[in-house]
């Protein structure tokens, strides 16, 4: 079926490199695949346990985490960011919350950053982190930033380990439709596309940009879907193509796709609830374990007096 319709802050380095706030132009009209099924009716996955194990974040100055992502290369680190005006900076951590380290990329600035993530890219022999810039409250900007750069390896290296990055790979997007506020960014492990899931209330409209993305032209986003979800604020994939999380602050969604489905085909089938006990004050980020095992998710606690930042652990049965 077809549907056819016509947040913050300061830090080292705020401002994308090539984009402006600019006068944008009337949006046209595009056209979304849209679900069947009454997002009512879910069930509730019974693959993971109920109740999670959460820890709190041992560095209490990072008060505005987003995303998470979990590294494919170094067992058990996991990376984490704070959204707009903060430094341009992703923090390494783990499931008990221990600094890790701090990676400072310094050719991009954190205009709002809002999810990461981890997968393939050009060079089949590394593993990349994938940032999303793609915060706009305001609807304001005519495109969207993700940075891409390899994964460190910690392999001998004394943590917290410490490193400025200074080769960033800058995809440049745009909506065929207008600006669009989104905090949901999911890279495919299996053919390296991207996609970008916006927050919106009662919805969540899906683009894609397939591979390869170009790092030297903007590239208009192809629209695939739009979800009765409210206000996404962060999702993944499993490191095998075949489970899908998008979160809330309210709840989860989860999708096992059936064998031999695209990503783009799985997110319009019917959904199950995840386990999400309601114990974040501004749930955030959500990301698969590296070794499939769970699942992690964290939160936004600035302007909640009292509220630590955590990180809670959805292990699998």
């Amino acid at each position: 079926m077809l549907f056819l319709f016509s947040c913050k802050k300061s830090g080292i380095s705020t401002i994308p490199i090539k984009d402006s706030t600019v006068t944008i132009p009337p949006p046209v009209t595009v056209n979304f695949l849209t679900p069947g099924y009454d997002p009512s009716s879910l069930e509730t996955t019974q693959l993971f346990n109920p109740i999670p194990v959460t820890n709190n974040l041992f560095r209490k100055d990072l008060l505005e985490i987003s995303g998470v992502a979990a590294s494919r290369m170094n067992a058990g680190i996991l990376y984490i960011h704070n959204d707009s005006g903060n430094p341009n900076q992703v923090y390494l951590t783990d499931g008990s919350g221990t600094d890790n380290g701090t990676l400072t990329l310094t050719p991009v600035g954190n205009r709002d950053w809002e999810d990461i993530a981890v997968g393939p890219g050009p060079d089949a022999g590394k593993s990349y982190v994938y940032v999303g810039d793609i915060g706009d409250n305001d609807l304001k900007y005519s495109s969207v930033f993700v940075y891409r750069f390899p994964e460190p390896d910690l392999t001998g290296k004394t943590l917290p380990f410490v490193s400025s990055v200074a080769t960033v790979d800058q995809i440049q997007l745009k909506y065929p439709d207008g600006p669009r506020n989104a905090e949901t960014l999911i890279v495919d492990p299996l053919t390296k596309d991207i996609y970008i899931i916006s927050k919106e209330s009662n919805q969540a409209k899906i683009y894609v940009a397939r591979y390869p993305q170009s790092t030297t032209a903007v590239t208009t986003l192809t629209p695939i879907a739009q979800l009765l979800f409210n206000k996404a604020t962060g999702g993944d994939i499993s490191p095998d193509g075949t489970e899908i999380l998008l979160r809330s602050n309210e709840l989860v969604w989860y999708w096992k796709l059936p064998a031999n489905t695209s990503i783009s085909a799985g997110l319009i089938t019917k959904p199950q609830h995840a386990p999400f006990i309601n114990n974040e004050p501004q749930g955030e980020g959500i990301c698969f374990a590296a070794d499939g095992t769970g699942y992690y998710t964290d939160t936004e606690v600035k302007g909640y007096t009292g509220k630590l930042a955590t990180i809670s652990y959805y292990k699998r049965k």
